[in-house]
């Protein structure tokens, strides 16, 4: 793990309003969903249209000339996110689930949370080898949900170009790469 991208830093210490905006439409639950955890929720930031539009944008602008061809949103928050960047860039969604959601032949990757394990699951066929993609999640903690998208897409032999989430917790700050690829973090966690 070397570097997440935080845009604050990119813009040599000046914030964006828009970001500042962001960090601030997020609710943070203590002890949610088992004692101590500090939950960021991004429910109170969807009421506000317009912060919410900002968050797409920004995403969007960052990945408009990368030639994209799929938008990977991870269940459940990165499918909010995924599909208006996808449509925005021209690209297709494809939603990485929990087990046993969807239905047909899947391909699955367990991973370790913070909080337990899961596994994530894609369809077989839905992104083809050499696609360029983006995983879409709202929040990176410790990693793992992010390097199991990673893996179940290269897997298939898809070209994963970048990890992007909304917020990441204050050890990301300043640089992480997870399984070799980058992730771009919008804002820092509120605490």
């Amino acid at each position: 793990m070397k570097e997440v991208v935080m845009l604050e830093e990119e813009n040599g210490g000046v914030v964006d309003p828009r970001l500042q905006a962001i960090k601030a439409a997020i609710r943070v639950v203590p002890h949610f969903p088992k004692p101590g955890i500090m939950f960021n929720d991004i429910t109170t930031m969807l009421l506000r249209p317009k912060v919410f539009k900002d968050a797409v944008e920004i995403f969007v602008d960052r990945y408009r000339d990368l030639s994209i061809s799929a938008v990977a949103g991870v269940e459940a928050r990165g499918f909010i996110f995924g599909p208006p960047i996808a449509l925005a860039l021209g690209a297709k969604f494809i939603p990485l689930r929990k087990p046993k959601k969807l239905p047909g032949e899947v391909i699955s990757e367990s991973y370790v949370l913070e909080y337990g394990t899961d596994s994530l699951e894609m369809h077989v066929g839905a992104v083809q080898p050499g696609e360029r993609v983006i995983i879409i999640d709202d929040l990176v903690a410790t990693g793992g949900t992010l390097c199991a998208a990673i893996n179940l897409l290269e897997r298939v032999g898809a070209d994963v170009v970048e990890c992007a989430c909304l917020i990441g917790l204050p050890k990301f700050k300043g640089g992480c790469w997870l399984n070799g690829k980058p992730v771009y973090v919008l804002v820092d966690c509120r605490q």
